[in-house]
């Protein structure tokens, strides 16, 4: 009787746990399933339905290379690090505009349940307002060493977090309009449709880099190219080597 009283006991406590944690979920999440039924903003620079259509580069640039990233994705971070500022040079010279999906779906994920993914997209919503080189310099600071949470911690979900990072940025640095679109997160709703696309497409993990429905990868694996030399043998073998 004593051992069944205490298995009681233990299940009361396990179940009150539970249930905390799900009210304390339903809390965090509460304000983004709200977000689902707002009127949809889209941010300045982006087209397609619902504004999901976000290209940044020479509109003559003949290829087009879509880049799936989810803001709180270390390879994504490490990705960004090692070859980010190649992918840059690549648009600035038209080799290649880029399609960018920022996805949420680490948000999702049970062992690190949050919102911080969605929230730093709906807050690279606010720096693409301002324009597309704000929106490439804030997304270069959010994954920078300097600034990148660990997976498990949900960091972004901080406005406060976000707005000391934007900070960095020249172009976002003391920008009203910036902080009031981040602060009354204006772009929430066109994160979560941006949020969607992962998916629609068949991808399945970040960072990930495809053109022509074709996922580029590290010949002989399934990996996408993170380092600069694997980048840099990767697109030129896809792309053709680059002109000097």
């Amino acid at each position: 009787m004593l051992v069944a009283g205490s298995l009681v006991v233990v299940l009361a406590v396990a179940g009150g746990i539970a249930y905390a944690v799900t009210q304390m979920n339903k809390t965090e999440d509460g304000p983004w399933q709200a977000a689902a039924s707002k009127p949809l903003v889209k941010p300045a620079g982006t087209s397609g339905e619902n504004g999901t259509e976000l290209v940044i580069g020479d509109k003559n640039a003949k290829e087009t290379l879509t880049v799936y990233e989810d803001p709180r994705c270390p390879m994504c971070s490490a990705f960004e690090q090692n070859s980010g500022k190649k992918l840059r040079e690549d648009v600035k010279d038209g080799r290649y505009k880029v399609r960018f999906v920022i996805a949420n779906f680490l948000d999702d994920n049970p062992a690190i349940k949050g919102t911080g993914s969605k929230n730093a997209v709906s807050a690279l919503g606010a720096a693409l307002d301002v324009s597309s080189e704000a929106f490439l310099d804030y997304k270069e600071a959010l994954y920078s060493k300097r600034n990148h949470p660990e997976e498990t911690d949900d960091a972004f979900a901080d406005d406060k977090k976000l707005l000391d990072i934007a900070q960095q940025v020249p172009a976002l640095k003391g920008n009203k309009d910036f902080e009031k679109n981040l602060k009354d997160h204006i772009f929430d709703r066109w994160a979560l449709e941006l949020g969607k696309l992962m998916g629609k497409d068949g991808v399945k993990g970040t960072p990930a880099l495809v053109h022509n429905k074709k996922q580029l990868t590290v010949p002989g694996t399934e990996n996408p190219p993170i380092m600069s030399k694997q980048f840099t043998a990767v697109i030129d073998a896809e792309f053709g080597p680059r002109k000097k």
